[in-house]
């Protein structure tokens, strides 16, 4: 007698095998149709989700383009705001040309999710106060996150400043 825990299962009749192939190639297709509907869905949105990774490398490199026109020319130079309207919901808008950015050397290629603006104060001690901004609203309920970057009266820039973080 054997033991039915240690003995292996009988054999599978031929034709069960051949009676399950239909409910088996059935379950593949509903899971494949299942990631294609998903993986459709995934491609309908866009892959890209907005981030501020725009907003603080851009602030950076507009400050150190302020301070190289300072070194050339002896003064800071104002520029923007630009675009007119901060871009909403995270849309990306065209940079347009401006004459003050280009002389600054700051164009950024292609879109951008942010408006950028070069302001000038005078500090307490009448020193020039320099603030590179960068302005979005991803979730587009008016409210926009601020990017800072200072420049001090040597030239060295501050770390990024935000205000406001994922409006």
């Amino acid at each position: 007698m054997s033991d039915p825990f240690t003995s292996p299962p009988p054999p599978s009749p031929p034709g069960n095998l051949l009676k399950r192939w239909p409910l088996l190639a059935a379950g593949l297709g509903v899971l494949a149709a299942i990631l294609g509907v998903l993986g459709l869905r995934h491609v309908g949105q866009s892959s890209e989700r907005p981030t501020d990774t725009e907003a603080r490398l851009n602030v950076l490199a507009l400050c150190d383009a302020v301070q190289a026109y300072r070194d050339e020319h002896g003064a800071y130079q104002v520029a923007g705001p630009t675009p007119r309207d901060v871009p909403r919901g995270g849309e990306s808008v065209p940079f347009p040309e401006n004459d003050v950015f280009h002389r600054l050397g700051f164009e950024p290629e292609g879109k951008v999710r942010f408006q950028y603006e070069v302001v000038v104060q005078e500090s307490p001690v009448g020193e020039p106060e320099v603030s590179c901004l960068a302005r979005g609203d991803f979730d587009g309920d008016g409210l926009n996150s601020v990017y800072r970057v200072r420049l001090d009266a040597n030239g060295m820039t501050t770390p990024v400043e935000v205000e406001r973080e994922g409006e």
